[in-house]
């Protein structure tokens, strides 16, 4: 097949930690062949959408991982899986990129499936599930914010499109920075803000539970590093190995039938003790830390859930 990726630049990224590289692996060592392009460069042309990259191969050798071949634009009609795979945030550029590959319907198979990724970011889709997650607020209006501080006395704020723990705050009983922070995120966003009761089981660990067209995997335990809050890889966090408990797969047998009706064959889903916090579908990670623990070829599982469906 011919695959291409729209991601963040392949060149810089961890090779050992990395999913989509694992998945460009995998996808390699089936037969396919790779094509990469960055967000900046997809285009509509009348009528056709258009990408501007290179071929590229890839092998684990770290800072001589991928070799692209010469520039060139093509169209993405021609391609038989288009990767939906750069990082938030989830801003307006991330949105018209989903406009354009909802363009490719019945012509290139597009994963996660755009239409659903702009209408399910990670923050909001778990919105359908209240019964499952914390209590939750999303607000802009300062004092809306306070009398739900004021109801749970210790509580998480971050921004509603962030990503990679970035912008994520405790507010504990004691805490009187919440003004100051509402001032310091309305000054550069006209975004809302999301609003979490705290949940103190995340000292024990945030579980990223890995689902493949809407049956989970497997899960990694990420531990918050010493003196943290958060839990997220980007910022410390350590991954370890952990199971799939009995609430977990309540959770993913609740949310997967879902996922898979609405075309996301991979998905992360972050769990806090019994509850459940996010459902990443942007462009979700974790599969080298779960394949290393677990000795489960996931990227293999999950391009056996692509050429099905294709």
């Amino acid at each position: 097949m011919k695959i291409a990726f729209q991601m963040d630049p392949i060149q810089s990224v961890d090779i050992n930690a990395d999913s989509s590289f694992r998945l460009a692996e995998e996808a390699q060592a089936r037969g396919h062949s790779l094509f990469f392009y960055g967000p900046d460069h997809l285009c509509y042309d009348e009528g056709r959408v258009l990408a501007r990259g290179a071929d590229f191969t890839v092998q684990r050798k770290q800072g001589d991982h991928v070799h692209l071949g010469e520039q060139k634009q093509v169209d993405l009609a021609e391609f038989d899986v288009v990767w939906l795979r750069q990082d938030p945030p989830f801003d307006m550029h991330y949105i018209t990129s989903t406009h354009l590959l909802d363009r490719l319907a019945g012509k290139a198979l597009v994963v996660n499936d755009p239409f659903w990724v702009r209408n399910y970011p990670e923050k909001l889709l778990v919105l359908d599930f209240p019964d499952l997650t914390p209590p939750t607020m999303i607000a802009r209006d300062l004092d809306t914010i306070k009398s739900f501080k004021a109801r749970y006395g210790d509580v998480i704020l971050k921004p509603l499109y962030g990503n990679g723990g970035a912008g994520v705050f405790r507010l504990d009983e004691n805490d009187r920075n919440l003004t100051s922070l509402h001032e310091l995120f309305t000054g550069f966003s006209r975004e809302p803000l999301i609003v979490q009761k705290f949940l103190p089981d995340v000292s024990n660990g945030d579980k990223r539970v890995i689902l493949v067209d809407g049956d989970p995997v497997g899960a990694i335990n990420r531990v918050p590093a010493a003196g943290e809050t958060r839990s997220n890889m980007h910022v410390g966090g350590r991954p370890e190995k952990i199971g799939l408990s009995e609430r977990d797969l309540e959770i993913c047998a609740r949310i997967g039938p879902l996922l898979k009706e609405k075309g996301q064959v991979f998905v992360g889903i972050d769990v806090i003790g019994d509850y459940l916090t996010e459902i990443n579908v942007t462009s979700p990670t974790g599969i080298q830390e779960l394949e290393r623990f677990d000795g489960i070829n996931v990227a293999e599982k999950i391009w056996l859930a692509i050429e099905a469906k294709l």
